[in-house]
């Protein structure tokens, strides 16, 4: 197993990319930590992965605030004794429409969440990371902001861009400590966030050159990738799994 016995935090894990690691984590053998605000969602998802012979532990809370980084790092070290791999995966669409019109609450709110939470997740982790024999630090990102501009998503395009560049900075800062980063860049894929317009499911799919929507199990399984030592001499990477998204103009 790809995760046997490495203790890995997840957060957004009541749905989506988050939700289909958790699973496809603890098949691999990890010890889960689980955060994501909807509780009754992620208490059920432990029930169903310990149920099934896992391991997983949840806190319930909102990724913007730090104290709440602080305890899933205390939680990991609490419970499994460590901490192997962090997954910062919550992320938001937020506000979507033309910047000039965008209000300062809307552009604050996404950037607490998309970017202020990989902050204090990172700040948080780092230190256990660099006791771990191999840590691996992981940010969803997205192919917004990197591989194409799309109108009405700048405050999105912006936020997850900016993940980018703090990967590589990390990467930078943390590679002699034995600790990879990276970030995750999904092209369009089908979660709760994408909706269930079924016109705008086929707009999204026309933008890659498979022709889909990635399902969140396939992004899932490019996360084991990164998490797992398979991908011992990779870091500093905008990691794309995107369909094709980014050769393909349509």
């Amino acid at each position: 197993m790809e995760l046997e016995q490495k203790t890995v935090l997840i957060t957004g894990a009541s749905s989506g990319i988050g939700e289909a690691s958790a699973r496809l984590f603890a098949r691999e053998g990890a010890r889960l930590v689980l955060s994501a605000r909807r509780r009754a969602r992620l208490d059920a998802l432990v029930d169903e992965i310990i149920s099934d012979g896992g391991e997983a532990v949840a806190l319930s809370g909102d990724v913007t605030e730090p104290d709440h980084a602080d305890e899933l790092v205390a939680l990991a070290q609490s419970r499994f004794g460590g901490l192997d791999v962090a997954f910062n995966n919550a992320g938001t669409l937020g506000e979507l429409g033309p910047l000039d019109v965008m209000s300062d609450q809307a552009w604050r709110m996404l950037m607490q969440t998309n970017l202020d939470a990989a902050f204090y997740g990172a700040r948080a982790q780092i230190p256990a990371l660099k006791h771990a024999a191999a840590g691996s630090l992981i940010f969803t990102s997205s192919f917004v902001g990197h591989t194409m501009g799309l109108p009405g998503m700048a405050a999105y395009g912006a936020s997850k861009s900016a993940l980018v560049g703090l990967t590589q900075c990390l990467a930078a800062e943390l590679g002699a400590d034995g600790v990879r980063v990276n970030a995750l860049m999904p092209g369009g894929t089908r979660t709760e966030m994408a909706g269930t317009d079924p016109v705008s499911h086929q707009r999204i799919a026309g933008m890659h050159a498979l022709g889909r929507m990635a399902s969140a199990e396939e992004i899932a399984r490019a996360a084991l990738f990164l998490a797992s030592p398979a991908s011992s001499f990779v870091t500093g990477t905008g990691f794309l799994v995107d369909g094709g998204n980014s050769i393909f103009k349509g």
